[in-house]
């Protein structure tokens, strides 16, 4: 049994490779890979369009939310608004800092063009 795990050893370690890669390539460290995996799933339903042209019930984040200040979104994020369920029951504070990380990557949505 043990010739079985150890010959797996290098086809666990050549499927882990890509994501690995993938992270290094974005350039993106730990934290933020790990905020981008949180967002996904679970501020992606509400922030990230599906589809090309769908419509998002929440807006697009980026490095310019709340004016890039890391405690209005951590706020927003642990309490929730009006319009936003409060995820401070469902996300720890080191997963909300990852997210808080990851956003800080991200380039503001360019604004949409109108055809004439």
């Amino acid at each position: 049994m043990k010739h079985v795990s150890v010959l797996a050893i290098p086809f666990i370690a050549l499927a882990l490779w890509p994501a690995a890669a993938s992270a290094q390539q974005d350039g993106l460290d730990a934290q933020q890979t790990t905020g981008r995996q949180v967002f996904a799933q679970s501020c992606g339903v509400c922030h990230l369009q599906p589809v090309m042209n769908a419509r998002t019930y929440g807006p697009s984040l980026s490095r310019e939310t709340a004016g890039g200040n890391a405690e209005v979104i951590r706020g927003i994020i642990s309490d929730g608004t009006p319009r936003m369920p409060a995820f401070k029951h469902y996300l720890d504070r080191p997963q909300i800092d990852a997210i808080i990380a990851y956003l800080k990557t991200v380039q503001p949505a360019a604004p949409p063009t109108t055809p004439r």
